[in-house]
Protein backbone atom coordinates (compact mmCIF):
# COMPACT_ATOMS: atom_id res chain seq x y z
CA UNK A 1 0.00 0.00 0.00
CA UNK A 2 2.84 2.37 0.91
CA UNK A 3 4.61 1.66 -2.40
CA UNK A 4 1.40 2.50 -4.25
CA UNK A 5 1.15 5.83 -2.43
CA UNK A 6 4.76 6.63 -3.32
CA UNK A 7 4.03 6.01 -6.99
CA UNK A 8 0.97 8.28 -6.87
CA UNK A 9 2.99 11.05 -5.23
CA UNK A 10 5.83 10.72 -7.75
CA UNK A 11 6.10 13.95 -9.77
CA UNK A 12 6.70 12.12 -13.05
CA UNK A 13 3.60 9.97 -12.53
CA UNK A 14 1.53 13.05 -11.65
CA UNK A 15 2.82 15.02 -14.66
CA UNK A 16 1.99 12.10 -16.94
CA UNK A 17 -1.47 11.89 -15.36
CA UNK A 18 -2.09 15.59 -16.07
CA UNK A 19 -1.26 15.17 -19.76
CA UNK A 20 -3.34 11.99 -20.06
CA UNK A 21 -6.34 13.64 -18.40
CA UNK A 22 -6.16 16.63 -20.73
CA UNK A 23 -5.97 14.35 -23.77
CA UNK A 24 -8.77 12.00 -22.67
CA UNK A 25 -11.17 14.80 -21.73
CA UNK A 26 -10.36 16.68 -24.94
CA UNK A 27 -11.29 13.65 -27.04
CA UNK A 28 -14.55 13.04 -25.12
CA UNK A 29 -15.61 16.70 -25.19
CA UNK A 30 -14.73 17.04 -28.87
CA UNK A 31 -16.77 13.93 -29.68
CA UNK A 32 -19.81 15.25 -27.75
CA UNK A 33 -19.64 18.63 -29.46
CA UNK A 34 -19.38 17.11 -32.92
CA UNK A 35 -22.54 15.12 -32.19
CA UNK A 36 -24.43 18.03 -30.57
CA UNK A 37 -23.55 20.96 -32.83
CA UNK A 38 -24.53 21.56 -36.41
CA UNK A 39 -21.59 21.55 -38.82
CA UNK A 40 -21.69 25.36 -38.90
CA UNK A 41 -21.63 25.73 -35.10
CA UNK A 42 -18.95 23.05 -34.76
CA UNK A 43 -16.81 24.85 -37.33
CA UNK A 44 -17.31 28.18 -35.56
CA UNK A 45 -16.45 26.69 -32.15
CA UNK A 46 -13.22 25.07 -33.33
CA UNK A 47 -12.29 28.22 -35.24
CA UNK A 48 -12.74 30.17 -31.99
CA UNK A 49 -10.61 27.61 -30.15
CA UNK A 50 -7.85 27.93 -32.74
CA UNK A 51 -7.72 31.73 -32.30
CA UNK A 52 -7.91 31.37 -28.52
CA UNK A 53 -5.10 28.83 -28.69
CA UNK A 54 -2.99 31.21 -30.76
CA UNK A 55 -3.24 34.13 -28.33
CA UNK A 56 -2.76 31.77 -25.38
CA UNK A 57 0.36 30.37 -27.08
CA UNK A 58 1.69 33.93 -27.17
CA UNK A 59 1.09 34.54 -23.45
CA UNK A 60 2.29 31.08 -22.43
CA UNK A 61 5.26 31.14 -24.79
CA UNK A 62 6.33 34.50 -23.41
CA UNK A 63 6.09 33.62 -19.72
CA UNK A 64 5.80 29.88 -18.99
CA UNK A 65 9.44 28.91 -19.57
CA UNK A 66 10.61 32.21 -18.05
CA UNK A 67 8.62 31.54 -14.87
CA UNK A 68 10.17 28.11 -14.44
CA UNK A 69 13.70 29.25 -15.31
CA UNK A 70 13.89 32.31 -13.03
CA UNK A 71 11.61 31.19 -10.18
CA UNK A 72 12.45 27.52 -9.56
CA UNK A 73 14.90 27.24 -6.67
CA UNK A 74 15.40 31.02 -6.40
CA UNK A 75 15.86 32.83 -3.09
CA UNK A 76 12.74 34.42 -1.56
CA UNK A 77 13.45 38.02 -2.55
CA UNK A 78 14.39 37.05 -6.09
CA UNK A 79 11.38 34.69 -6.36
CA UNK A 80 8.97 37.44 -5.31
CA UNK A 81 10.40 39.84 -7.88
CA UNK A 82 10.09 37.19 -10.60
CA UNK A 83 6.49 36.26 -9.76
CA UNK A 84 5.46 39.89 -9.47
CA UNK A 85 6.98 40.64 -12.88
CA UNK A 86 5.32 37.56 -14.40
CA UNK A 87 1.93 38.69 -13.11
CA UNK A 88 2.39 42.24 -14.41
CA UNK A 89 3.45 41.13 -17.90
CA UNK A 90 0.65 38.54 -18.02
CA UNK A 91 -1.91 41.21 -17.12
CA UNK A 92 -0.51 43.60 -19.74
CA UNK A 93 -0.64 40.93 -22.48
CA UNK A 94 -4.18 40.03 -21.45
CA UNK A 95 -5.35 43.66 -21.54
CA UNK A 96 -3.81 44.13 -25.00
CA UNK A 97 -5.82 41.17 -26.31
CA UNK A 98 -8.96 42.52 -24.62
CA UNK A 99 -8.49 45.94 -26.25
CA UNK A 100 -7.92 44.41 -29.70
CA UNK A 101 -10.96 42.17 -29.25
CA UNK A 102 -13.06 45.13 -28.13
CA UNK A 103 -12.03 47.27 -31.09
CA UNK A 104 -12.89 44.46 -33.50
CA UNK A 105 -16.28 43.99 -31.85
CA UNK A 106 -16.95 47.73 -32.07
CA UNK A 107 -16.59 47.40 -35.85
CA UNK A 108 -18.49 44.10 -36.06
CA UNK A 109 -21.20 45.76 -38.14
CA UNK A 110 -18.78 45.98 -41.06
CA UNK A 111 -17.44 42.44 -40.61
CA UNK A 112 -19.16 40.00 -42.94
CA UNK A 113 -17.73 36.83 -41.38
CA UNK A 114 -19.83 35.27 -38.57
CA UNK A 115 -16.85 33.36 -37.17
CA UNK A 116 -14.80 36.55 -36.79
CA UNK A 117 -17.71 38.28 -35.05
CA UNK A 118 -17.88 35.44 -32.50
CA UNK A 119 -14.14 35.76 -31.90
CA UNK A 120 -14.38 39.54 -31.49
CA UNK A 121 -17.27 39.22 -29.03
CA UNK A 122 -15.99 36.41 -26.83
CA UNK A 123 -12.18 36.29 -27.06
CA UNK A 124 -11.41 39.13 -24.66
CA UNK A 125 -13.57 37.97 -21.75
CA UNK A 126 -12.51 34.35 -22.27
CA UNK A 127 -8.84 35.37 -22.19
CA UNK A 128 -9.40 37.29 -18.93
CA UNK A 129 -11.20 34.33 -17.35
CA UNK A 130 -8.27 32.00 -18.04
CA UNK A 131 -5.65 34.31 -16.47
CA UNK A 132 -6.43 33.50 -12.78
CA UNK A 133 -5.51 29.84 -13.24
CA UNK A 134 -2.93 30.06 -16.04
CA UNK A 135 -0.31 31.96 -14.04
CA UNK A 136 -0.76 29.76 -10.92
CA UNK A 137 -0.21 26.66 -13.08
CA UNK A 138 3.11 28.09 -14.30
CA UNK A 139 4.07 28.73 -10.68
CA UNK A 140 3.06 25.22 -9.62
CA UNK A 141 5.10 23.76 -12.48
CA UNK A 142 8.15 25.66 -11.25
CA UNK A 143 7.48 24.34 -7.73
CA UNK A 144 6.97 20.82 -9.17
CA UNK A 145 3.61 20.65 -7.40
CA UNK A 146 1.92 18.42 -9.96
CA UNK A 147 -0.65 17.19 -7.45
CA UNK A 148 -2.30 20.62 -7.39
CA UNK A 149 -1.98 20.92 -11.17
CA UNK A 150 -3.74 17.58 -11.49
CA UNK A 151 -6.61 18.84 -9.31
CA UNK A 152 -6.89 22.09 -11.29
CA UNK A 153 -7.03 20.23 -14.60
CA UNK A 154 -9.62 17.86 -13.18
CA UNK A 155 -11.78 20.75 -11.98
CA UNK A 156 -11.53 22.55 -15.33
CA UNK A 157 -12.14 19.55 -17.59
CA UNK A 158 -14.52 17.52 -15.43
CA UNK A 159 -16.78 20.49 -14.69
CA UNK A 160 -16.96 21.28 -18.40
CA UNK A 161 -17.77 17.66 -19.28
CA UNK A 162 -20.51 17.37 -16.64
CA UNK A 163 -22.19 20.64 -17.64
CA UNK A 164 -22.03 19.69 -21.33
CA UNK A 165 -23.77 16.39 -20.53
CA UNK A 166 -26.45 18.30 -18.58
CA UNK A 167 -26.96 20.76 -21.44
CA UNK A 168 -27.26 17.90 -23.92
CA UNK A 169 -29.79 16.16 -21.67
CA UNK A 170 -31.82 19.38 -21.39
CA UNK A 171 -31.49 19.98 -25.13
CA UNK A 172 -29.75 23.32 -24.41
CA UNK A 173 -26.40 22.59 -26.05
CA UNK A 174 -25.90 25.69 -28.20
CA UNK A 175 -22.81 27.58 -29.37
CA UNK A 176 -23.59 30.53 -27.12
CA UNK A 177 -24.03 28.28 -24.07
CA UNK A 178 -20.72 26.58 -24.88
CA UNK A 179 -18.93 29.93 -25.04
CA UNK A 180 -20.45 30.91 -21.67
CA UNK A 181 -19.59 27.51 -20.22
CA UNK A 182 -15.97 27.94 -21.28
CA UNK A 183 -15.77 31.17 -19.26
CA UNK A 184 -17.60 29.69 -16.25
CA UNK A 185 -15.26 26.69 -15.98
CA UNK A 186 -12.24 29.00 -16.26
CA UNK A 187 -13.58 31.15 -13.42
CA UNK A 188 -14.34 28.06 -11.32
CA UNK A 189 -10.75 26.85 -11.78
CA UNK A 190 -9.52 30.30 -10.75
CA UNK A 191 -11.57 30.09 -7.54
CA UNK A 192 -9.95 26.72 -6.77
CA UNK A 193 -6.52 28.36 -7.28
CA UNK A 194 -7.54 30.92 -4.67
CA UNK A 195 -8.57 28.08 -2.34
CA UNK A 196 -5.17 26.39 -2.95
CA UNK A 197 -3.42 29.70 -2.12
CA UNK A 198 -1.56 29.47 -5.43
CA UNK A 199 -2.21 33.01 -6.68
CA UNK A 200 0.79 34.91 -5.28
CA UNK A 201 -0.79 38.01 -6.83
CA UNK A 202 0.49 40.18 -3.97
CA UNK A 203 4.02 39.68 -5.32
CA UNK A 204 3.15 42.18 -8.06
CA UNK A 205 4.22 44.88 -5.57
CA UNK A 206 7.73 43.38 -5.57
CA UNK A 207 8.32 43.53 -9.31
CA UNK A 208 11.07 45.84 -10.52
CA UNK A 209 12.36 47.25 -13.77
CA UNK A 210 15.45 45.01 -13.86
CA UNK A 211 13.44 41.79 -13.51
CA UNK A 212 10.78 42.99 -15.96
CA UNK A 213 13.43 43.66 -18.61
CA UNK A 214 15.11 40.34 -17.86
CA UNK A 215 11.85 38.46 -18.41
CA UNK A 216 11.05 40.51 -21.50
CA UNK A 217 14.38 39.88 -23.23
CA UNK A 218 14.17 36.18 -22.38
CA UNK A 219 10.50 35.85 -23.30
CA UNK A 220 10.75 37.56 -26.68
CA UNK A 221 12.71 34.56 -27.96
CA UNK A 222 10.74 31.82 -26.20
CA UNK A 223 7.49 33.25 -27.55
CA UNK A 224 9.02 33.34 -31.02
CA UNK A 225 9.97 29.69 -30.61
CA UNK A 226 6.50 28.63 -29.43
CA UNK A 227 4.66 30.51 -32.17
CA UNK A 228 7.09 29.29 -34.84
CA UNK A 229 6.13 25.72 -33.94
CA UNK A 230 2.58 26.53 -35.09
CA UNK A 231 3.93 27.19 -38.57
CA UNK A 232 5.06 23.56 -38.86
CA UNK A 233 1.43 22.46 -39.01
CA UNK A 234 0.31 25.47 -41.04
CA UNK A 235 3.01 25.00 -43.71
CA UNK A 236 2.26 21.28 -44.10
CA UNK A 237 -1.47 21.97 -44.31
CA UNK A 238 -0.92 24.60 -47.00
CA UNK A 239 1.43 22.49 -49.13
CA UNK A 240 -0.73 19.35 -49.03
CA UNK A 241 -4.00 21.20 -49.60
CA UNK A 242 -2.62 23.26 -52.50
CA UNK A 243 -0.83 20.44 -54.33
CA UNK A 244 -2.67 17.25 -53.34
CA UNK A 245 -6.10 18.40 -52.12
CA UNK A 246 -8.13 18.19 -48.89
CA UNK A 247 -8.57 14.40 -49.10
CA UNK A 248 -4.80 13.92 -48.94
CA UNK A 249 -4.68 16.33 -46.01
CA UNK A 250 -7.22 14.21 -44.10
CA UNK A 251 -5.08 11.10 -44.72
CA UNK A 252 -1.92 12.87 -43.54
CA UNK A 253 -3.57 14.37 -40.46
CA UNK A 254 -4.75 10.99 -39.18
CA UNK A 255 -1.27 9.63 -38.32
CA UNK A 256 -0.45 13.10 -36.96
CA UNK A 257 -3.32 12.76 -34.49
CA UNK A 258 -2.16 9.30 -33.52
CA UNK A 259 1.28 10.68 -32.65
CA UNK A 260 -0.35 11.94 -29.43
CA UNK A 261 0.65 8.59 -27.96
CA UNK A 262 4.25 9.83 -28.08
CA UNK A 263 3.49 13.41 -27.11
CA UNK A 264 1.78 12.48 -23.82
CA UNK A 265 4.83 10.98 -22.03
CA UNK A 266 7.11 13.48 -23.76
CA UNK A 267 5.10 16.49 -22.61
CA UNK A 268 4.91 15.31 -19.01
CA UNK A 269 8.66 14.64 -18.84
CA UNK A 270 9.49 18.04 -20.35
CA UNK A 271 7.62 19.79 -17.54
CA UNK A 272 9.30 17.89 -14.70
CA UNK A 273 12.70 17.97 -16.37
CA UNK A 274 12.54 21.71 -17.02
CA UNK A 275 11.74 22.60 -13.41
CA UNK A 276 14.47 20.30 -12.06
CA UNK A 277 17.05 21.75 -14.47
CA UNK A 278 16.04 25.31 -13.58
CA UNK A 279 16.33 24.57 -9.85
CA UNK A 280 19.83 23.15 -10.36
CA UNK A 281 20.99 26.21 -12.30
CA UNK A 282 19.46 28.69 -9.82
CA UNK A 283 21.45 26.90 -7.12
CA UNK A 284 24.60 27.19 -9.28
CA UNK A 285 24.90 23.42 -9.57
CA UNK A 286 25.77 23.06 -13.25
CA UNK A 287 26.94 19.45 -12.91
CA UNK A 288 23.51 18.48 -11.57
CA UNK A 289 21.91 20.41 -14.42
CA UNK A 290 23.90 18.47 -17.01
CA UNK A 291 23.12 15.15 -15.33
CA UNK A 292 19.37 15.88 -15.19
CA UNK A 293 19.44 16.87 -18.86
CA UNK A 294 21.18 13.66 -19.91
CA UNK A 295 19.05 11.49 -17.62
CA UNK A 296 15.69 12.75 -18.86
CA UNK A 297 16.67 12.77 -22.55
CA UNK A 298 18.15 9.27 -22.37
CA UNK A 299 15.53 7.68 -20.09
CA UNK A 300 12.68 9.00 -22.22
CA UNK A 301 14.33 7.73 -25.40
CA UNK A 302 14.39 4.18 -24.05
CA UNK A 303 10.93 4.56 -22.48
CA UNK A 304 9.23 5.22 -25.83
CA UNK A 305 10.93 2.34 -27.66
CA UNK A 306 8.16 -0.17 -26.70
CA UNK A 307 5.54 2.37 -27.81
CA UNK A 308 7.33 2.89 -31.13
CA UNK A 309 7.58 -0.86 -31.77
CA UNK A 310 3.92 -1.37 -30.86
CA UNK A 311 2.73 1.40 -33.20
CA UNK A 312 4.87 0.08 -36.06
CA UNK A 313 3.37 -3.41 -35.69
CA UNK A 314 -0.24 -2.30 -35.14
CA UNK A 315 -0.29 0.82 -37.34
CA UNK A 316 -2.98 -0.59 -39.65
CA UNK A 317 -5.21 -1.48 -36.72
CA UNK A 318 -4.73 1.96 -35.13
CA UNK A 319 -5.67 3.69 -38.39
CA UNK A 320 -8.77 1.50 -38.71
CA UNK A 321 -9.92 2.15 -35.12
CA UNK A 322 -9.51 5.94 -35.32
CA UNK A 323 -10.26 6.63 -38.97
CA UNK A 324 -12.53 3.80 -40.01
CA UNK A 325 -12.62 1.68 -43.15
CA UNK A 326 -12.22 4.61 -45.55
CA UNK A 327 -8.60 5.05 -44.43
CA UNK A 328 -7.69 1.37 -44.67
CA UNK A 329 -5.31 0.80 -47.57
CA UNK A 330 -4.33 4.48 -47.75
CA UNK A 331 -0.89 5.89 -47.04
CA UNK A 332 -1.92 6.67 -43.43
CA UNK A 333 -0.53 3.52 -41.76
CA UNK A 334 2.87 3.65 -43.48
CA UNK A 335 3.20 7.38 -42.84
CA UNK A 336 2.44 6.67 -39.19
CA UNK A 337 5.23 4.08 -39.15
CA UNK A 338 7.72 6.59 -40.57
CA UNK A 339 6.64 9.31 -38.14
CA UNK A 340 6.79 7.12 -35.07
CA UNK A 341 10.17 5.58 -35.97
CA UNK A 342 11.87 8.96 -36.14
CA UNK A 343 10.08 10.08 -32.98
CA UNK A 344 12.91 8.26 -31.18
CA UNK A 345 14.84 11.49 -31.74
CA UNK A 346 12.13 13.64 -30.13
CA UNK A 347 13.40 13.39 -26.51
CA UNK A 348 16.93 14.52 -27.39
CA UNK A 349 15.66 17.33 -29.63
CA UNK A 350 13.12 18.63 -27.10
CA UNK A 351 15.55 18.52 -24.18
CA UNK A 352 18.20 20.21 -26.33
CA UNK A 353 15.74 23.08 -26.63
CA UNK A 354 14.93 23.07 -22.91
CA UNK A 355 18.65 23.04 -22.03
CA UNK A 356 19.31 26.02 -24.31
CA UNK A 357 16.45 27.96 -22.68
CA UNK A 358 17.59 27.10 -19.17
CA UNK A 359 21.17 28.16 -20.03
CA UNK A 360 19.72 31.55 -20.95
CA UNK A 361 20.15 30.94 -24.66
CA UNK A 362 16.56 31.27 -25.97
CA UNK A 363 17.85 33.10 -29.07
CA UNK A 364 19.84 30.03 -30.13
CA UNK A 365 16.84 27.78 -29.42
CA UNK A 366 14.77 30.08 -31.64
CA UNK A 367 17.41 29.79 -34.36
CA UNK A 368 17.20 26.00 -34.02
CA UNK A 369 13.43 26.09 -34.52
CA UNK A 370 13.79 28.42 -37.53
CA UNK A 371 16.33 26.04 -39.08
CA UNK A 372 13.95 23.12 -38.57
CA UNK A 373 11.09 25.14 -40.07
CA UNK A 374 13.13 25.97 -43.18
CA UNK A 375 14.14 22.31 -43.58
CA UNK A 376 10.53 21.25 -43.04
CA UNK A 377 9.08 23.60 -45.66
CA UNK A 378 11.84 22.85 -48.19
CA UNK A 379 11.47 19.11 -47.62
CA UNK A 380 7.69 19.29 -48.10
CA UNK A 381 8.06 21.01 -51.47
CA UNK A 382 10.83 18.62 -52.57
CA UNK A 383 8.78 15.62 -51.49
CA UNK A 384 5.78 16.77 -53.52
CA UNK A 385 7.97 17.65 -56.51
CA UNK A 386 9.80 14.31 -56.69
CA UNK A 387 7.16 11.85 -55.46
CA UNK A 388 3.85 13.61 -56.24
CA UNK A 389 2.36 11.94 -53.13
CA UNK A 390 2.21 12.03 -49.35
CA UNK A 391 5.10 9.56 -49.21
CA UNK A 392 7.34 12.35 -50.48
CA UNK A 393 6.56 14.55 -47.48
CA UNK A 394 6.95 11.57 -45.15
CA UNK A 395 10.31 10.71 -46.75
CA UNK A 396 11.78 14.20 -46.32
CA UNK A 397 10.03 14.82 -42.97
CA UNK A 398 12.70 13.14 -40.79
CA UNK A 399 15.27 15.65 -42.05
CA UNK A 400 13.49 18.23 -39.89
CA UNK A 401 14.10 16.43 -36.60
CA UNK A 402 17.61 15.38 -37.64
CA UNK A 403 18.59 19.00 -38.39
CA UNK A 404 17.25 20.08 -34.98
CA UNK A 405 19.19 17.40 -33.10
CA UNK A 406 22.44 18.19 -34.92
CA UNK A 407 22.15 21.96 -34.45
CA UNK A 408 21.23 21.58 -30.78
CA UNK A 409 24.16 19.20 -30.28
CA UNK A 410 26.54 21.63 -31.98
CA UNK A 411 25.49 24.58 -29.82
CA UNK A 412 25.30 22.71 -26.50
CA UNK A 413 28.65 21.03 -27.08
CA UNK A 414 30.27 24.47 -26.81
CA UNK A 415 28.84 25.04 -23.35
CA UNK A 416 28.46 21.75 -21.47
CA UNK A 417 30.07 18.32 -21.33
CA UNK A 418 27.71 16.59 -23.69
CA UNK A 419 27.60 13.76 -26.20
CA UNK A 420 24.82 11.69 -27.69
CA UNK A 421 26.51 8.49 -26.50
CA UNK A 422 26.54 9.77 -22.89
CA UNK A 423 22.80 10.43 -23.10
CA UNK A 424 22.16 6.88 -24.27
CA UNK A 425 24.48 5.34 -21.67
CA UNK A 426 22.93 7.27 -18.77
CA UNK A 427 19.45 6.66 -20.20
CA UNK A 428 20.09 2.91 -20.31
CA UNK A 429 21.45 2.89 -16.75
CA UNK A 430 18.42 4.82 -15.50
CA UNK A 431 16.09 2.51 -17.43
CA UNK A 432 17.59 -0.58 -15.80
CA UNK A 433 17.30 1.09 -12.40
CA UNK A 434 13.64 1.99 -12.92
CA UNK A 435 12.82 -1.52 -14.20
CA UNK A 436 14.68 -3.17 -11.30
CA UNK A 437 12.92 -0.92 -8.78
CA UNK A 438 9.51 -1.69 -10.27
CA UNK A 439 10.29 -5.43 -10.32
CA UNK A 440 11.39 -5.41 -6.66
CA UNK A 441 8.13 -3.72 -5.62
CA UNK A 442 6.11 -6.30 -7.54
CA UNK A 443 8.12 -9.14 -5.97
CA UNK A 444 7.44 -7.86 -2.45
CA UNK A 445 3.65 -8.06 -2.88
Amino acid sequence: MISKLKIIKNKNFLALSVNMIISIFSVIIMSLLFRSFSKTDAGTWFFFLSIQGLVDAFRTGFLNTATIKFYAGAEKKRAEAVLGSVWLIAIIITLIVVVISGVLYAFSSVINNDQLIVVAKWLGITFISSLPFTVPIWILMAEENYKKILWLRLVNNLSMLLIILCLIYLNKMTLTNMLILNIVTNCLTGVVCLFFKSFNLKTIFYCNKKTLLELYHFGKYTVSTSTSVLFFRISTTFVITFFLGPTALAVYNLPGRLMTIIEIPLGSSLGTGMSSMATALNKNDKNQFVYIFKKYAGLLTFAIIPIVLGVIVFADLAVYIIGGEKYVGSEAANILRIMVFFSLLFPIDRFNGVALDMLHLPKINFQKVLLMLCVHITGSFLGIYFFKSLYGIAFFGPLTIISGVLYGYYELKKRISYSLSEILVIGWQESKYVIAKAYSKISLR
